[in-house]
Parts: structure tokens; C-alpha cells; sequence
């Protein structure tokens, strides 16, 4: 028999007025009530009260409203508008983060330390020496797993695979690649649907390198994507370091550094012969066929450095169609150019 949701206790009287506000924590209904009257804000102090979680790691994916998180650009937002929607909590203790952040010390500790076991198991170079010391600067200066999801050292594994896959390391090293962070994605705040079909985000690079993000995840969090299309999102982020706008020198980097990665991946033994950018894929199971634009920070639609003005006053959804159509433009110039659309791998 299941049991019955949870029902936080309020510091506010209750009334004939009062506001009752579900929202789901990692699969488990927990409800507060409020006066008519009423704020995000005590709703975000109620949470942190009877779930431990500070503001500063929560999250509400409210249905119509997006994401929600403090600070919040309205803190006196009347809880009516969220009241009898299906909202979702994303959010862990402190004593989680620790234990997160602490795993992955461990983790850097033990690469760091097999990295020094292999140098001394061989002669001593100059040039292996340079080489160390390129991938020590050349590379991804930290990694982190999106806290909140289930299984985050899985996650954190997954990155530190990236950030030392062969052809990774040897890209970033040829390019002199430097990037702050490799993250992940959430890919449920991520996700456009429409009459059209599914809209996926596979990645974002923001501000040319700084940060780096990556879906991970399956819509559900209940799986990981394949390794080999992360990877490949993982190129064109890369290309974005070098080139916002998708034109033909952002085009023919991405390709060039894909290329790279795979030579790499062989000759290691593998099987495969201020600004942001982004990768939108038009479905989990459809990812030959990638819908390539702008990204999304603060609600201002951002494209590799190369605002539009026309975008101005347009809803999300009239944004992704017009992107979507001057992608089918840029297709047909690339065509007569001789030139060839980036395609993610096949299934």
C-alpha cells in the first residue's frame, strides 16, 4: 500500500484561503501549505526547513514556467500561479555535495597518481616531459556531475573517461584547447516538445570554452546515451572554442577534430576506422539528423556569438522554428558549396 504524501509542517496559520503547493522530490510526493498570500520565497525556505536542501542547490521545473531556482528574479511570486501544477524538486543535502566532491578528489588523486606510475615505468624525454606538461594545461582543467540525479559517480566516471579518451587528449593538446570545466546536462530542463516532435539539447559551450556541457542522461535519468555520440557532441562543443557561428570554418574545425578523435580512438585499439553555443538533436532515437543553433542562459536566445536581432519578442518555441529554418537555408548553401552537413553517428 503506498504510502500517502508527505505534508510539511508550516510556520503559517492555516486558513479557508490557504494554498497547497505538491512538488516531487527523487519519486516522493511531499506537500506544504501556505496563506493565500504566499511567495516562492517561503516556499524555497520550507524546502530548506523540511527537506534540508539550502537554496542554493534547489531547483523547480514548474510545466509552463521552466526552471526556477534562487535567487528568483520575482522572490514575492504569488504561489497561486504554481498552485495544482505538477512540479518537480531537483536538489540535494549539503552532506551529499560533500561526499560528491570528495569522490571526485578521489578520482582526480587516482589518475593523477597512475599518470606518475606510467611516466616512471619509461625513459625519461624531454619531449615526453612537454607532452605531460601540454596535457596538464591542454585538457579539461575540472570535471563535475550534475548533483540532484541518481547515481552521480557514474556521471563523474563517464566525464573523466571523456576528459582522458586518446583522441580527446590529442585534439585538445594539437589545438591547445584549455577548457575551465566538462559538465553535465540535465535533460529533462533541456527537452522542447511539440506538435513537431521532440527537441533535444546534446551540448553547450559557453563563453568559448569556459564551461562545457553534455546530456549524459536518457529523458528519464534512468540510462546513459552512447559513449561514441557523447564523444562526437564532445568535438563540436570543442569547435565552438575557435568558431560561434556555424559557418563554414566552424564546419570544417568540428569535422577536422572528429576526424582526429577517431585516428586516435584506432590507434589505441578502439572500433571506430562570452558567448554559447550549442547541439540540438530532434530525438533520442533519431540522432543521424542534428538540429544545430543557438542555446538559452537568463531567457535571451544566445547563437555562437552572432545575435539576431530579429529573434527579439519571440516565444522559445518561434525561436527553435526560425532557427530550424535557417538551418534548412544554411543545408542547401552548404550543398551547392560542396560542403556537407554535420551528422551525428548512426545507431
Amino acid at each position: 500500500m503506498a504510502e500517502p504524501p508527505h505534508a510539511a509542517e508550516s510556520d503559517y496559520d492555516s486558513s479557508d484561503e490557504a494554498i497547497t503547493i505538491t512538488l516531487t522530490h527523487r519519486n516522493t510526493p511531499h506537500t506544504f501549505k501556505f496563506p493565500s498570500d504566499g511567495t516562492i520565497t517561503h516556499l524555497s525556505e520550507d524546502v530548506e526547513d523540511t527537506l534540508s536542501i539550502p537554496p542554493s542547490n534547489q531547483k523547480f521545473i514548474v510545466p509552463k514556467l521552466g526552471l526556477l531556482k534562487p535567487p528568483f528574479k520575482d522572490p514575492s511570486m504569488s504561489l497561486v500561479a504554481l498552485q495544482d501544477k505538477k512540479i518537480m524538486l531537483m536538489g540535494v543535502e549539503a552532506k551529499e555535495i560533500a561526499s560528491l566532491q570528495a569522490a571526485s578528489e578521489f578520482a582526480a588523486k587516482r589518475n593523477a597518481a597512475r599518470s606518475a606510475a606510467r611516466r616512471q615505468n619509461r625513459p625519461s624525454r624531454r619531449r615526453d616531459q612537454g607532452r605531460a606538461q601540454a596535457d596538464s594545461t591542454y585538457t579539461f582543467l575540472s570535471v563535475r556531475p550534475l548533483a540532484g540525479l541518481p547515481h552521480p559517480e557514474r556521471s563523474l566516471a563517464l566525464l573523466e573517461r571523456l576528459k582522458e579518451d586518446p583522441g580527446i587528449r590529442a585534439s585538445m593538446r594539437k589545438h591547445k584547447f584549455s577548457v575551465g570545466l566538462l559538465t553535465e546536462m540535465e535533460p529533462l530542463s533541456n527537452t522542447q516538445s511539440s506538435h513537431e516532435g521532440t527537441t533535444r539539447l546534446l551540448g553547450l559551450n559557453r563563453n568559448g570554452g569556459e564551461v562545457i556541457e553534455l546530456r549524459l542522461r536518457t529523458d528519464a535519468h534512468d540510462g546513459y546515451r552512447d559513449y561514441k555520440t557523447i564523444r562526437k557532441t564532445l568535438c563540436h562543443e570543442l569547435a565552438h572554442n575557435v568558431h560561434g557561428p556555424h559557418d563554414r570554418n566552424f564546419w570544417d574545425l568540428c569535422h577536422q577534430i572528429e576526424r582526429e578523435v577517431d585516428a586516435a580512438d584506432w590507434k589505441h585499439g578502439g572500433h571506430t576506422v562570452g558567448q554559447q553555443s550549442s547541439y540540438y538533436a530532434p530525438g533520442e532515437d533519431e540522432e543521424e539528423e542534428f538540429e544545430d543553433h543557438g542555446g538559452w542562459e537568463g531567457g535571451d536566445f544566445v547563437v555562437g556569438g552572432n545575435a539576431a536581432n530579429n529573434t527579439k519578442g519571440l516565444s522559445r518555441r518561434e525561436i527553435l522554428a526560425k532557427a530550424a529554418e535557417e538551418r534548412v537555408k544554411k543545408m542547401n548553401m552548404e550543398r551547392r558549396d560542396g560542403g556537407k552537413p554535420d551528422s551525428g553517428p548512426s545507431s
